[in-house]
């Protein structure tokens, strides 16, 4: 009698199944490998460019590479003061204000890179549960939550900005206060926190009306397909069926979606500093530059450039990262 040998293939998860189709993706790994570097240029190369503050009016708009002396006062121990000569290296010149062009790049990448990141994930937990939620559950309660959705679509997006910054900015203005006061929080660090995190907060808790609309619908197509059929025949909770069976299979367009936000926020911001309703002095980002840089497009087009090629290829590189994860992520692509 011929033996008989059973063949086991042993399971992989969704998210070791996404890893493996990601890693394959040449152009996905590229621009997540650009972001890491670029995160790391703006959030710890730039402590070593320079205070981006710092302003030398003699040494206005300097070329690429230059160098300029700077003398201070230095206290001493002895409560006396001597003058110290330091030399500064503009490797990308300097601005109208003859600030380091380099240092202000950076330091307004951490403004640009951190919208996107805490507006992005503040819309995108609303989005994804408020759309799942009101799929799921249809009937009469989907129908008014629509409703509420269609309603805050009426107001213009940027009126609502303002006036949820309005609101939130005086709280963490305290709170800011009290963490220093009280915790001895930096001082610096913790004050120019509470000036931006209202206007990250603003755009990420209004812009998720999208995204939950988005949901919604792939969770009204899912629902009636059969494994949805059978989590329920089975008795699962609706809780367990939603997060665990039918919400992993809408964050492919979801992640897409929200990738594409990105630079819609990053605008956003740029719009509202503009109007001197977002982020405010001292503070700067790559939209405030860009937006400075044009006043000087003709004499001095490296303002516009600079910080516009650092904008652009970051958008670039959240695209391709964001196409990728989406075939990554997509749970009904076959198994290689």
């Amino acid at each position: 009698m011929a033996d008989t040998s059973t063949v086991t293939e042993k399971g992989t998860s969704l998210w070791r199944d996404a890893w493996l189709r990601l890693r394959k993706n040449k152009v996905a790994v590229v621009s997540g490998v650009f972001l890491i570097v670029m995160f790391l240029l703006c959030f710890v190369a730039a402590w070593f460019t320079g205070d981006p503050n710092e302003q030398d009016l003699a040494n206005k708009f300097a070329a690429v590479g230059s160098s300029s002396e700077n003398i201070q006062q230095v206290r001493q121990d002895d409560g006396s003061s001597i003058k110290e000569t330091r030399t500064l290296l503009h490797l990308l010149g300097t601005d109208q204000m003859g600030r380091d062009l380099l240092s202000r790049i950076l330091f307004g990448g951490q403004v640009s890179l951190l919208v996107g990141l805490i507006a992005t994930s503040v819309a995108f937990v609303i989005g994804i549960s408020y759309g799942a939620i009101s799929g799921y559950a249809g009937g009469r309660a989907d129908a008014i939550m629509m409703r509420a959705v269609d309603t805050l679509y009426a107001i213009p997006f940027l009126v609502l900005v303002i006036l949820l910054q309005e609101v939130l900015s005086g709280s963490t203005s305290e709170i800011a206060t009290w963490l220093v006061k009280h915790w001895k929080f930096p001082d610096e660090t913790t004050h120019r926190l509470a000036n931006i995190l209202p206007l990250f907060l603003a755009i990420g808790a209004l812009g998720w009306l999208t995204l939950a609309r988005i949901t919604r619908s792939q969770i009204l197509s899912l629902k009636q397909q059969e494994f949805a059929q059978a989590a329920i025949s089975l008795g699962l909770s609706p809780s367990r069926i939603l997060f665990r069976h039918l919400i992993p299979n809408t964050l492919g367009p979801a992640i897409v979606y929200v990738t594409l936000t990105i630079p819609s926020f990053i605008m956003y911001e740029a719009t509202l500093s503009f109007l001197g309703l977002g982020i405010k002095a001292p503070d700067s980002s790559w939209g405030v530059l860009i937006k400075d840089g044009a006043n000087y497009m003709e004499t001095q087009p490296m303002l516009l450039i600079l910080p516009g090629l650092f904008f652009t290829l970051t958008l670039f590189a959240l695209n391709f990262l964001g196409d990728g994860l989406r075939d990554a992520l997509d749970p009904k692509a076959a198994k290689d």
